[in-house]
């Protein structure tokens, strides 16, 4: 094997284990060693050395048996919004500090079953509440590419564990860009499937109409290998979509009628928003995007002006439905059955009062009373229901964008990486920042992060790519085609 272990992808490392150039033990051996000395980046909040080599092991008798899957031996770790049975879950706060769930998360124990190897769990903003990995309550994550700056989030150690080659892929979630910012800003690639196309049975609630479970890794290839085993449908979700099983990898191999060699995304309809393309769009992102929709140019595809009316309302839209959804699902935080309890109260009320206190951080208790707000007598109907009216409206401009194209493209964030602390003070400037990935998680569409170069500073920037409904092989197959062509995704940070 020419390359270092933490050098390979998922797919890259599959290869070499399927052919026994490397044991999975190896791998995960040289894996724990690069995260116990990268302790620094935050990026792990749990190390689990004695079931991660145990696993290996069970993998490398797979391997030798015969039984082997392609995903089987590869090393990953889990977002810390996903349950675990056999590590702690704290969705990065002190509200759930210890805390072990009887039962793995679907997604965790799907990619379990394939024989995928867990290294530990991965930092996040608190209840994914956060646009930085600055609101954990164990401390933020560093940006491999430059430590003085933010990793994005809420997935921020998912994506900066994977750019500094912790591992080749990892679990994140997106509720309004929270695979999609981070793998951004880390120079990572990212998806967020269709709603609906991951069971969110197990994946701690932020906004539940929102919450989607999605693979954060190097490559699409990576991404396609991992969607397939994560998704599918789920019984134990309500909002699970009943839909045969999806071989993403092979819908991302498909060659397009009429393709080429050399044009492999011939005939393929690209849209590009106006509104995506704003005044604020700083001139290092503007500019990193138009190269790489001009190399998805070179490869056949043609770019339309489309546009998206109601963008700048998907801010105002989504900070109403997501605390309100959120406000609810965090009620049963409450300090009885399980989690963080004060430690001093007089009665029931003063335990739920300081409990709550105590055990939620900043940002979260300002969603929460966001949402409690509007959900209140007499402001229910003037401003949550009227928020999700302009949800349908923002869908619809979605599906009259998709008359005269098959993907649409952008920017995922408006600058690069911003410095650590730069929002403490202003919560609502990182708001402003998803202005690009809201209007797509409203609508429930896939979308995905694709990196196309740096910025200012050399920091990453990458490409969003946005499909129709269930167009999650679409997606992948654009994403790949400009991989193949280009090398921006292969770009690691200095030091890693």
């Amino acid at each position: 094997m020419k390359s270092a272990i933490h050098e390979l992808g998922v797919a890259e490392l599959s290869r070499a284990l399927q052919a026994r150039e490397v044991s999975s033990r190896e791998a995960t051996e040289a894996l724990l060693a690069r995260a116990e000395a990268s302790a620094s980046l935050g990026a792990f909040l749990h190390l689990d050395r004695e079931h991660a080599l145990a696993r290996a092991a069970q993998a490398d008798a797979a391997f030798a048996a015969g039984t082997a899957g392609p995903l089987t031996g590869v090393p990953l770790a889990h977002k810390d919004i996903y349950v675990t049975a056999d590590m702690p879950t704290t969705a990065g706060s002190k509200m759930l500090k210890g805390y072990r769930s009887p039962f793995d998360a679907t997604v965790v124990a799907r990619l379990n079953a394939a024989g995928t190897v867990s290294l530990g769990k991965l930092n996040c903003d608190e209840f994914a509440m956060g646009s930085a990995n600055e609101n954990s309550a164990y401390g933020p994550v560093s940006n491999p590419w430059d430590v003085s700056r933010v990793p994005g989030g809420s997935s921020g150690g998912s994506a900066a564990a994977v750019a500094a080659r912790l591992v080749p892929a990892s679990t994140g979630t997106d509720t309004g860009g929270s695979i999609r910012q981070p793998a951004s800003f880390c120079g990572i690639t990212g998806i967020k499937p269709t709603y609906g196309v991951c069971s969110r049975y197990g994946m701690i609630a932020f906004a539940s109409s929102l919450d989607q479970a999605g693979p954060m890794a190097r490559s699409a290839e990576d991404c396609a290998l991992l969607l397939s085993t994560m998704s599918g449908f789920d019984e134990r979700d309500a909002t699970s979509v009943n839909r045969p099983p999806q071989d993403f990898h092979a819908q991302m191999l498909a060659v397009r009628q009429g393709a080429t060699a050399a044009q492999p995304l011939k005939g393929l309809r690209i849209g590009l928003p106006k509104e995506f393309f704003p005044a604020g769009l700083t001139a290092d992102v503007n500019a990193a995007v138009r190269a790489g929709l001009a190399e998805l140019e070179k490869l056949g595809a043609t770019l339309v002006d489309v546009s998206l009316p109601r963008t700048e309302l998907a801010i105002p839209v989504y900070y109403i439905i997501a605390p309100a959804e959120a406000s609810s699902n965090l009620s049963r935080f409450d300090g009885v059955k399980f989690g963080h309890r004060a430690a001093q109260y007089t009665d029931l009320l003063d335990m739920y009062k300081k409990t709550r206190a105590e055990g939620f951080g900043p940002e979260v208790k300002r969603r929460i009373m966001i949402g409690t707000y509007v959900l209140s007598h007499g402001y229910y109907d003037a401003y949550y229901l009227q928020a999700q009216k302009l949800r349908r409206m923002i869908a619809d401009d979605f599906q009259q964008c998709f008359q005269s194209c098959d993907l649409i493209a952008g920017p995922v964030a408006p600058s690069v990486a911003w410095k650590h602390g730069a929002g403490k003070d202003d919560p609502t400037a990182a708001y402003l920042a998803d202005i690009f990935t809201l209007p797509g998680s409203l609508a429930g569409l896939p979308g995905m992060s694709v990196p196309v170069g740096t910025g200012d500073a050399g920091l990453p920037v990458g490409l969003q790519l946005i499909g129709n409904y269930f167009q999650e092989g679409q997606l992948l197959h654009a994403a790949h085609a400009l991989q193949q062509a280009t090398d921006w995704h292969r770009a690691a940070p200095a030091g890693f």
